[in-house]
């Protein structure tokens, strides 16, 4: 998983370098990317390969009053999806959008948003809130973290080694990682799923203990701050599925969601996020499925041009690595995403650069 050098973005925040150049490259503002908000999140030693999924309720305070005391007004993401089909003017906003519906949202991010009247979005996926996911990643984590030894066969490759050690579980979990995560969906959860069972790791009872339930769902959707929208049913790549089954998991989520809380989301975000797991067939299908505006995990500020490609708006992700105020600080000039993204415009998922694309 790609992460910003911390030393390069020390020495542009201490030089003054990324705040000059603020102007042009940081945009009309900004959708912030949060997962789980936990008591010492992120902040964990040893064998945590997830641990960049967490903030702690410290943190995400420090954020919103960073945000406020540059001047941004705090706005949900309807309402920006509003002022930029509008081509309005009017200062530079900040959204807080939080992904899958854990518990720890309810917990400990909701008191943080109300305490600073900070609108926010939950984007939840039914089979999370019905304790029924497979949330390999974390299986994985757990399988790795209680053995001594690992011996799978995993497409046609084999992981085999000890596992004693952090450094040797770590290198374990980097190696199945991303072969697991590109892998058909079908398939990768059903070999989650005997892997688990073989190492007695019971999926499901990881998935009831992290995720909201139905009631805080509707509880936390009648606070007027809070907003919910869609993420598939099963947290799943709409990329690496047919048109059909990618229409399906949209629609039911949606769906299932408007009955739950008696409201239709109108806003969606793709699970994953990166260009492996969603492209213009899927901002297409979003679009027609009714939905105003949906959020990927692309990198990057919100600028004027992105009012035509609002089914695929890039977010500034809140990692369990970087939470200091320097950081924050330093990204939200917009420099260090420029950047990555080679000054070229982050829209529809497509990189631009003088509106030629490739």
């Amino acid at each position: 998983m790609f992460a910003f050098d911390k030393t390069i973005l020390k020495l542009l925040h201490y030089s003054g370098a990324a705040s000059m150049l603020a102007p042009w490259l940081r945009g009309r503002g900004v959708v912030f990317m949060l997962h789980h908000v936990l008591p010492n999140g992120g902040q964990a030693k040893g064998f945590a390969p997830n641990s960049s999924l967490e903030v702690t309720p410290e943190f995400l305070d420090g954020v919103i009053k960073t945000v406020k005391g540059q001047g941004y007004s705090l706005i949900s993401l309807e309402e920006a999806t509003e002022e930029l089909s509008r081509g309005r003017d009017g200062g530079q906003f900040a959204v807080f959008t939080l992904d899958d519906g854990y518990k720890d949202n309810f917990d400990h991010a909701w008191p943080i948003f109300r305490s600073h009247s900070c609108p926010f979005t939950v984007f939840v996926a039914p089979a999370i809130a019905d304790g029924e996911c497979e949330l390999w990643w974390k299986g994985l984590e757990l399988v790795i973290a209680k053995s001594v030894h690992m011996d799978v066969e995993l497409n046609r490759e084999r992981f085999e080694g000890l596992i004693e050690t952090v450094g040797q579980k770590r290198a374990m979990y980097n190696r199945i990682y991303w072969p697991l995560r590109y892998s058909p969906e079908a398939e990768q959860r059903v070999w989650i799923r005997n892997l688990c069972e073989h190492h007695q790791v019971d999926l499901d009872a990881v998935c009831r203990n992290q995720a909201m339930n139905w009631d805080q769902i509707r509880q936390l959707n009648r606070d007027p701050l809070c907003t919910i929208g869609a993420h598939t049913v099963h947290h799943r790549a709409l990329k690496k599925l047919d048109a059909d089954a990618a229409l399906s998991e949209v629609l039911t989520s949606r769906d299932r969601i408007a009955r739950e809380i008696g409201e239709i989301p109108q806003t969606f975000a793709y699970p994953y996020g990166d260009e492996t797991s969603a492209d213009q067939r899927d901002f297409d299908l979003i679009k027609k499925a009714g939905f105003k505006a949906a959020v990927t995990t692309r990198k990057g500020m919100i600028f004027p041009w992105h009012k035509d490609s609002l089914t695929s708006l890039p977010r500034f992700s809140l990692n369990g690595g970087y939470q200091e105020r320097q950081f924050t600080e330093v990204l939200l000039t917009g420099m260090p995403f420029a950047c990555f993204n080679g000054l070229q415009r982050v829209t529809g998922g497509i990189f631009i650069h003088k509106d030629k694309q490739r």
